[in-house]
């Protein structure tokens, strides 16, 4: 276990293309994330995979989006909340109107009546909320079964989890209720995974280096979201 957690050995300066790669990778953990990344590989094979295949095989295309879509109403208040924080009052109006439309003439979400009436979908978390007050993300960091993310990522995700997302208030002011954290916790997860399996295989698939190109774009998808879709700063392209 000491040998995983040692730091990636840092370039010395003497080397600068090596010291800017390292850099800019921004991945010391990166023995033990590699091998979190073998075992989520394992894991995704012998048993997250034939989850999602038999969820596929049991539930119809159309029903699969219902449930996608319905995940994502119940976090609108976590997207509300972040979008507050973060200042962006019109895209919490486009939050709160989709989480009415939705709820109430999309059959709690299951249909995306919002997006036909032209209010886009968006998500918004406290870990983009805190890039946006400027928090830097700190180096990389891999879960098995969560997958790609970040010192300040997973800090904002344990904010949303346990002090905004107001299903988690409710379930623990009951502890008969416990049930639900985990039932909204696995159809998120299967949900997410059936959304996002075939993209991630085609990345795989195009990548010498699979891990370095997850790392890569994961970074690359958070800056854009962050930036709520804004082109990147002219400092990044020098």
């Amino acid at each position: 276990m000491a040998s995983l957690s040692a730091c990636a050995t840092k370039p010395p300066a003497t080397n600068a293309m090596a010291l800017a790669a390292y850099e800019e990778a921004d991945d010391p953990l990166e023995p033990m994330n590699r091998a979190m990344f073998t075992v989520d590989a394992s894991l995704d094979k012998v048993l997250v995979r034939p989850v999602i295949q038999g969820y596929r095989l049991i539930v119809p295309r159309q029903g699969r989006k219902g449930i996608y879509n319905f995940v994502n109403n119940l976090r609108s208040p976590v997207t509300l909340a972040n979008d507050i924080l973060q200042g962006e009052f019109t895209r919490a109006g486009i939050t709160l109107g989709r989480a009415v439309v939705n709820t109430g003439m999309g059959f709690f979400g299951f249909f995306d009546v919002g997006q036909k009436l032209g209010l886009d979908r968006h998500t918004e978390d406290f870990g983009q909320t805190l890039g946006v007050w400027g928090v830097p993300e700190g180096p990389f960091v891999y879960v098995p079964f969560l997958g790609p993310s970040s010192v300040r990522d997973g800090a904002g995700t344990a904010v949303d989890a346990f002090l905004i997302d107001p299903l988690t208030w409710y379930s623990r002011g009951d502890g008969a209720m416990g049930w639900v954290q985990w039932a909204y916790f696995g159809t998120t997860y299967v949900s997410a995974k059936d959304v996002f399996m075939d993209p991630l295989d085609e990345l795989k698939k195009s990548s010498l280096d699979y891990y370095a190109a997850l790392r890569s774009s994961y970074r690359q998808i958070r800056a854009a979201e962050i930036r709520n879709g804004a082109p990147p700063p002219l400092e990044d392209f020098e």
